[in-house]
């Protein structure tokens, strides 16, 4: 009777130990199917940075640096300052608002069923690492170039914070509809330039400062997308086997023995 008992016991266990050998592979093949989805979903969107989208920004860029020291940019600064003095239109704080105008209708036409490139998520993380970069690049350089402002109010002139979110709103509108309305995605850039504008009429900027804003803005922009597979795959993190670990109790019968086996997977 206790042979017949033991060798009952052994049986379940062996049972037992072949039930979580096979979970164990399936699990195994599980966390393989799911990492493969998930590299796909990665390649999906390389990370890939387009040189002739680095054409303009540096351009612009390069014209407000040179107008820090080159005395005919200097001369244009003060040619177009004095230009705005003669024609002085009334003044306006809208610059504040409309440099946010096209991030803000990236939001609404999704809102009304025009989607863009990315989801909800996906684009508010660009946008927001584009306005991180841009404040990187633009908040140093006023403290360290201490360009003086046209109405002397403070020497943070250089480059223009304004312009430089301005444009990269609208850069990153662009960049969610050029490839289903090229229309649609042209349509921030004029609250942009109306930005620009009035930061100069508004007595607060150079010509130079905001020429450059508006290279830092685009910049900042298409560093924004280019990093973001990489901030994705950071935020999403890679998932591990503990989170498919698992316990089950499973009841066995087996000539005539009645058991419960235990199955842990790691």
């Amino acid at each position: 009777m206790k042979k017949h008992f033991q060798k009952k016991l052994m049986y379940g266990a062996v049972l037992l130990t072949a039930f979580s050998n096979v979970n164990a592979q399936n699990t195994n093949d599980t966390i393989a199917v799911q990492e493969k989805k998930q590299d796909s979903i990665v390649s999906i969107q390389p990370s890939r940075l387009n040189y002739k989208s680095l054409i303009i920004p540096t351009v612009f860029i390069g014209y407000g640096i040179a107008g820090l020291s080159m005395n005919n940019l200097k001369q244009l600064n003060i040619s177009t300052k004095t230009e705005i003095n003669e024609h002085q239109p009334g003044r306006t704080n809208l610059d504040n608002y409309t440099q946010y105008a096209p991030a803000v209708m990236v939001y609404g036409f999704n809102a009304l069923g025009i989607k863009g490139k990315h989801n909800l998520r996906d684009r508010t993380i660009i946008y927001a690492s584009s306005q991180l970069i841009s404040a990187a690049f633009t908040m140093p350089l006023k403290y360290l170039v201490k360009e003086e402002r046209p109405d002397r109010s403070n020497t943070l002139s250089f480059p223009s914070g304004h312009s430089a979110t301005a444009f990269s709103s609208a850069q990153f509108m662009f960049r969610e509809y050029k490839d289903t309305n090229i229309w649609l995605s042209l349509s921030g850039y004029p609250f942009a330039i109306f930005t620009g504008v009035y930061r100069m009429l508004n007595d607060k900027h150079w010509l130079g400062d905001v020429v450059a804003g508006a290279g830092f803005g685009i910049l900042s922009t298409e560093l924004a997308y280019w990093l973001f597979p990489k901030i994705d795959h950071i935020l999403r993190g890679k998932k591990t086997k503990n989170t498919l670990s698992s316990t089950m109790v499973m009841p066995f019968y087996q000539d005539k023995t009645v058991g419960i086996g235990l199955v842990k997977n790691f």
